[in-house]
């Protein structure tokens, strides 16, 4: 049999169906092609910046046109030279109040002029390429100023929805508020009312009508309702006036002091940039919620979006537009109208060009009432509680109140300088707040140092460490990740005078425990501790489990430098098993090497170093590259722990490391019981990690492990009642979404079946391994199609009988009972999966019965 699958490795006819290529041929050079996706996306996102523009324009006190005319040059000219291919440009809420103040103070034509310079200077910082620079800046001082301009615009429009005028300050409209509210204008309430109706109940209408419906904005539904009720019932409320394109006023020389100009062009270059950087990150995360966009958009380029967005208000300012920046609603809608490239923002811009000019005596209609209770609501949802829970979650709070205050009653600027000045005291309050306690218990004194240390804790460890007497033991906890030189030296001192003094010290983390001791002659710095000099101590015998030191080869990538304290002793055994993360998968195979290296660079080896001073000074593990396929050099009994010690140190450290970070998942779990969401039938491989390669936790796997993931066909004679059992339990019982059967390279049962004999001896593995000779037997047969792997032939027999058992056994599986039932109840799916150890890459079945190609799983971005 082995014969038989080798000879058909080297089929050229089943080579050539493997490299066939299932995606189409790319579309000829030199053709424009506008996908209809984008086209369905430009109407949908159109249809939503028509009357926001013209809201917007209303809400700054600028020409109404002038919404218009950033709308379209946001859509061509940002969206043709920005970064972000995706975002949707154009006149943004968060631009309103910054816009209206310039207008009251200098005239709309020196507010062209400063948007045209603020567009100069975001050309400026994105030639210098800072644009990362401005995602610095806290969420809490973001989401702040969000929330501040938000109340600004609503309190101004509730003064139009009632009838009246807005005031230029928001202090002024609220003191205002109280007369408008008691005389109140009932056309344009009713108006008003009817908007934000429809606003509210149109994205909730139930059913399959509902979801037809919801295909249309409901901004565009609100206006157009509120606009044919006015004019149906003659109401008499103000309406839209578009004056003719020729007065248009454009851009003029900049008039005003010096100072409140260069101000002015700041803080509209600040709220531009910022608020079309942080929307190009979330319209980076809207895509990689689409895997199939991923790939052919890519990630923003944010250095190229300010850019754009730089020229997009150069252009917008000298044609007598308002500023222009990059808005999350539309950048949504366009994403979720299924939008595939830059195409549908350029289309928008161009049907806004076309509305502008074709579309006026329709615009004309619409209530000016309309418009306002449209962008309240904006600037209402800018508000957001979901901001405010997560400020809340990372003790913001103070931060976020003073910055949206600050916008309210003082500006925009004034507010996020305010802002950032609370965060950074934020900040340096948390940096010096260190709690510094001493105890003494079962005869020895702990030191317990919560926070970072500082020179400005120094003074507090200093007498709590002189409360230990000379010559006892002494344990120093450190609950931080920085110490700077003074706080340094003042340990080191005070470690050194004791142990010379005929006491101990040991200085342990919260991570890992006791990281190193010292004891008369020498003494170390606390490990897991930033040092003044910009390395982390590592002497201890045990890891940090923060850390991840594994290569996909399965060689120790780079390890932080190991850097001991100036006094550092020669007092670590040769032959300690200093192993790194992960590396119980290797056995904890460490080498001793017999003598002190020189530090070598990590960057330069791709190995883990160590450093040693003075004679006999024991160095770090060097773990030099190996093929992961090689046999093990044999380990010497008496330079390695037993097994019981092994096991007793690995529950040891969960115990102290773990435990206390699951313990309350796993006592809710023991409340509630067990409901995981899939059953996962597995080798029982020791290689394979099924919580790790499925970044899975307690709870989420019903996990069955056997000798080469084998699914025993139901029967009397061939059934195994272990698995059946298993298989009944979770979709009878656990009624689990799915099962996956997932096997792996380099499988010994595999290997074992290719070498088998017939009529050979019967053991106990020899007749559980016969339940994978179907899996042999499919592969052998000429008349069924290769399982394979995506864009590459098996490399081997064996990996080519790992992919067909897969599908072989998702065949059995169908044969029991209980999953053919929830099958047809459509309760349950069947998925294949096969993992590469050495390229720790999976691999999942995208097709049985067919195709059965095992499709390459990409790595999702990382949230941000």
């Amino acid at each position: 049999m082995s014969a038989c699958a080798t000879a058909r490795a080297t089929d050229p006819t089943r080579t050539k169906n493997i490299h066939q290529s299932p995606s189409p041929p790319p579309p000829p050079n030199g053709r424009f092609r506008i996908a209809g996706a984008d086209l369905s996306a430009s109407i949908a996102v159109f249809l939503i910046a028509l009357p926001l523009s013209l809201g917007i324009a209303l809400a700054t006190g600028a020409p109404l046109q002038a919404g218009l005319v950033a709308a379209a040059v946001g859509g061509l000219v940002a969206g043709r030279l920005g970064g972000s291919p995706l975002q949707v440009s154009g006149p943004a809420a968060g631009l309103t109040v910054v816009t209206a103040d310039l207008i009251h103070r200098y005239g709309w034509r020196t507010t062209c002029a400063i948007t045209v310079l603020a567009g100069v200077a975001q050309l400026g910082l994105g030639c210098l390429r800072v644009a990362r620079t401005a995602l610095a800046v806290s969420p809490a001082i973001v989401h702040g100023m969000l929330a501040g301009i938000g109340v600004t615009i609503a309190v101004a429009q509730l003064h139009i929805v009632l009838g009246g005028t807005p005031e230029s300050s928001v202090l002024d409209n609220l003191r205002a508020l109280p007369a408008q509210v008691a005389g109140p204008h009932p056309a344009a309430v009713s108006v008003g009312v009817l908007t934000l109706t429809l606003l509210l109940l149109w994205p909730r209408v139930p059913g399959r009508a509902g979801r037809l419906l919801r295909t249309v904005p409901a901004a565009l539904v609100a206006v157009a309702g509120a606009t044919a009720v006015a004019s149906l019932t003659g109401l008499t409320v103000p309406r839209v006036e578009l004056p003719s394109w020729s007065s248009h006023a454009l851009a003029g020389l900049p008039e005003g002091p010096v100072l409140g100009i260069a101000a002015a062009v700041l803080t509209t270059t600040l709220v531009c940039s910022v608020q079309s950087l942080l929307g190009a990150v979330a319209v980076d995360k809207l895509v990689s919620a689409r895997p199939g966009l991923t790939t052919r958009v890519g990630r923003s380029d944010l250095d190229r979006e300010l850019l754009g967005q730089g020229t997009a208000n150069v252009v917008s300012g000298a044609l007598g537009g308002l500023p222009v920046a990059g808005v999350a609603v539309r950048s949504s809608a366009n994403v979720n109208a299924g939008a595939v490239s830059r195409n549908s923002t350029l289309l928008h811009g161009v049907l806004v060009v076309a509305a502008a000019l074709l579309m006026v005596p329709l615009l004309e209609l619409i209530p000016l009432a309309a418009l306002a209770a449209l962008v309240m609501s904006v600037g209402i949802q800018m508000v957001s509680l979901h901001h405010i829970r997560t400020v809340t979650r990372h003790r913001e709070v103070l931060v976020y109140v003073v910055t949206t205050l600050g916008v309210v009653l003082f500006g925009v600027l004034q507010g996020v300088i305010l802002g950032v000045a609370v965060a950074v005291a934020v900040a340096m309050h948390r940096l010096a707040r260190t709690r510094i306690t001493h105890e003494e218990k079962e005869g020895a004194h702990h030191i317990h140092v919560r926070g970072q240390l500082t020179f400005l804790a120094v003074p507090r460890l200093s007498r709590a460490l002189h409360l230990v007497p000379h010559g006892t033991r002494a344990v120093v906890r450190l609950d931080g990740s920085f110490m700077d030189h003074a706080a340094y030296e003042s340990l080191q001192d005070w470690q050194k005078t004791h142990t010379a003094q005929g006491g101990t010290v040991e200085l342990t983390d919260r991570r890992t425990g006791v990281r190193d001791s010292a004891h008369d002659d020498g003494s170390r710095p606390a490990e897991g501790v930033t040092t003044p000099n910009g390395t982390s101590t590592r002497t201890g015998p045990e890891t940090d489990p923060d850390a991840d030191t594994t290569s996909h080869a399965g060689t120790t990538a780079p390890a932080r430098p190991t850097t001991p304290g100036p006094d550092a002793a020669p007092n670590t055994p040769p032959t300690a098993c200093r192993c790194r993360p992960w590396t119980p998968w290797r056995n904890h195979h460490c080498a001793h090497p017999p003598s002190a290296r020189p530090t070598t660079h990590p960057a330069d080896t791709g190995t883990t170093t160590g450093t040693g001073t003075g004679a006999g000074a024991g160095a770090e593990t060097t773990d030099t590259p190996t093929d992961p396929t090689a046999p093990s050099t044999p380990r010497s009994p008496a330079s390695e722990p037993s097994s019981v010690q092994q096991l007793a140190r690995g529950i040891s450290a969960f115990q102290r490391d773990t435990a206390p970070l699951v313990r309350g998942e796993l006592a809710r779990l023991a409340r509630e019981g067990q409901r995981p969401s899939q059953l996962f039938l597995t080798c029982a491989d020791s290689r394979l990690v099924t919580s790790m390669i499925t970044s899975s936790g307690p709870g989420d796997l019903f996990v069955v492990r056997n000798v080469g993931n084998l699914v025993p066909p139901p029967g009397r004679e061939s059934g195994d009642d272990s698995v059946a059992a298993a298989i009944e339990y979770a979709v009878e019982v656990l009624k689990v979404r799915s099962i996956t059967v997932c096997g792996h390279s380099g499988c010994g049962a595999m290997q074992a079946l290719l070498s088998s004999e017939p009529g050979g001896a019967r053991t106990p593995l020899t007749r559980w391994l016969r339940h994978g000779r179907p899996s042999v037997a499919r592969m052998a047969d000429e008349g069924r199609p290769w399982a394979r792997l995506s864009g590459r032939a098996p490399a081997d027999a064996v990996e080519q009988l790992c992919l067909t058992n897969v599908v072989q056994q998702l065949e059995h599986l169908r044969a029991h009972e209980s999953v053919a039932r929830a099958l047809r109840d459509g309760a349950l799916e069947l998925h294949g999966m096969y993992f590469h150890v050495g390229e720790a890459q999976a691999y999942l079945l995208a097709g049985a019965g067919g195709s059965e190609v095992f499709d390459h799983v990409e790595a999702a971005e990382r949230p941000r």
